[in-house]
């Protein structure tokens, strides 16, 4: 059953963090701080978790949106952090099997490429290994000819042969909602668009945080006995608020990555691939798109404005035809893309690339409690960490046990009855067979499944309740009430980046969408005109910086 988690219900909301003691304030709305929140919650603590824009705002909507065991960390010997990921994509993909899809993965062998037949056969067999990966998921060593046939783009001159092994694909930002709305049916309370501007203090340690909420512009406060910073690529500036920013600060890189229409860039399965400067890349088959990422850059300028540079496109563009020389892309034929931050651990000496991907803790004098670095696969064993010495904390000083972590065991929203992915296949089949008649392709019932898992059935619930004509209208409609009344959708932003992925995987509904879906915000929310007008224009400017890549930008 849904639990009612509405901006509509805000003031109620707000009043319940101002009036309670919690024994935990979560900065932060994004998976690291989702994570931490259902861990918490879990446990018995009572929660609150507060984000200053919206969930998955930063970082957690702009990752590769792999949950994947991270392949290139052998060749850095980082073989603790590859054993923990690649064992944490198994359980991911088990609490969210609609939500976290397998996907194979292809790694071409190539004359003088990053990767020998033999160090890869050796390095996949280990990673296997490492990974607890078992059955038809195990790596696979193909011959030239095999290679060829499973992703024929491929340069046949230099291709030697492959490697296949099996990842996951997901959709962070939902992964990240998902989160915080599993931890509500713990209790947790959880508000967005509100920004913590100061800490509270007792006898000189951390009891709280002063929050300004972003819509109604008033102040409130959070009681609690401990706070955890989890604000991403905003952790040092938390930290430095706390007058605790010492020793070991945040290295932040940027990655960016480029959408293109399936049919341009038409790989058969995700191909994790050589660049001619030594880096790798990917290339993934989303739907009716196929993305193409990442860069790794250091990046030192506005946080909360992450932009794509034409060098950028550029450079992703001539990365992709260099293994793809069938294919030709142009910056015109780029539909959408997306640039977001990495808050890595500063390491003196090394370049952005390799940097550890590892998360470490830091608690200052006054007991705040900050965690940065890690990776979007690892998410739940990072909050397991950093719960624990909250538990520990507790023990001590309240004389409370804790039990121990049982995320592992614990189904996000929308997976009702998945046991197995077969199961989430099979759904999609008997969603499509009742959307078939209203004109529906298979497309859309493979969009709602693997977005919103069972929550689907409410949303085709709503769907035929509406009186619209076109089909398409009625079913965004019941969408975006099912992000109004559930998760905590404000702006048509939220809903078209965030909630639904639209602005990056089919950002030709964005526009066709927008007029009705503007119209239904001014009736839920009593929107005025002007507001009405503040939204397009903000949409417009989205749609055009994610999508308009012509010599002219610079």
């Amino acid at each position: 059953m849904n639990i009612k988690f509405s901006n509509l219900d805000r003031p109620k909301t707000v009043s319940k963090l101002s009036r309670k003691v919690f024994d935990l304030v979560v900065i932060g709305g994004g998976i690291t701080g989702g994570g931490i929140a259902l861990d918490a919650a879990s446990r018995g603590l009572k929660v609150a978790l507060v984000e200053k824009g919206d969930f998955a705002s930063g970082t957690s909507s702009k990752s590769t949106k792999l949950i994947h065991g991270g392949l290139r960390y052998l060749k850095q010997f980082d073989f603790w952090l590859v054993k923990e990921v690649g064992s944490e994509r198994a359980i991911v993909h088990k609490l969210a099997p609609h939500l976290v899809l397998p996907e194979k993965m292809l790694l071409p062998l190539i004359e003088n490429g990053s990767y020998g037949k033999w160090l890869t056969s050796i390095g996949l067999k280990v990673y296997d290994i490492l990974a607890q990966v078992s059955g038809d998921d195990k790596r696979k060593m193909l011959e030239k000819k095999e290679a060829m046939k499973l992703e024929p783009l491929l340069p046949k001159k230099i291709v030697k042969g492959a490697g296949y092994y099996a990842e996951y694909r997901t959709d962070d930002a939902r992964l990240t909602i998902e989160n915080i709305k599993t931890s509500l049916q713990f209790g947790a309370l959880a508000l967005n668009y509100a920004e913590v501007d100061d800490f509270l203090y007792s006898d000189d340690e951390i009891r709280g945080v002063r929050v300004k909420d972003i819509i109604s512009g008033k102040a409130f406060k959070i009681k609690a006995k401990y706070v955890i910073n989890a604000a991403g690529p905003w952790v040092d500036e938390l930290r430095e608020m706390n007058h605790s920013k010492k020793g070991k600060k945040l290295h932040l890189t940027k990655g960016v990555h480029l959408v293109f229409p399936h049919e341009k860039l038409p790989v058969r399965q995700s191909v994790y691939f050589d660049i001619p400067d030594g880096r790798m890349m990917f290339a993934i088959p989303r739907g009716k798109v196929t993305y193409v990422g990442t860069t790794d850059t250091n990046y030192n300028q506005d946080k909360d404005n992450v932009k794509i540079d034409l060098a950028d496109a550029i450079y992703l563009l001539s990365a992709v035809n260099n293994m793809f020389p069938k294919i030709n892309l142009e910056l015109k034929d780029i539909i959408s893309s997306w640039a977001g931050l990495r808050p890595l651990i500063h390491e003196e000496g090394k370049s952005a690339s390799e940097l550890s991907r590892k998360d470490e803790i830091f608690t200052s004098e006054t007991g705040l409690i900050s965690i940065a670095g890690g990776k979007l696969t690892g998410y739940r064993k990072m909050a397991e960490r950093v719960v624990d010495r909250i538990a520990k904390k507790m023990e001590e000083e309240y004389d409370v046990p804790f039990e121990e972590c049982t995320t592992e065991t614990i189904p996000l929203c929308g997976n009702v009855g998945f046991k197995k992915f077969k199961y989430v296949k099979k759904y999609i089949s008997e969603v499509y067979e009742r959307i078939k008649p209203e004109g529906f392709a298979e497309y859309e019932a493979w969009y709602l499944v693997t977005n919103y898992g069972k929550q689907t059935e409410t949303i085709l619930n709503t769907y035929a309740t509406l009186k619209d004509k076109d089909r398409y209208v009625r079913m965004a409609k019941a969408e975006l009430r099912f992000g109004v009344d559930f998760e905590m959708v404000q702006s048509p932003m939220d809903f078209f980046i965030r909630r639904t992925g639209r602005l990056y995987f089919d950002i030709e509904s964005v526009q066709n969408l927008m007029g009705p879906i503007l119209e239904e915000f001014r009736r839920i929310f009593n929107s005025d005109e002007l507001q009405i007008l503040k939204w397009k224009d903000e949409l417009m400017a989205k749609i055009e910086e994610h999508s308009n890549f012509s010599l002219e930008r610079g």
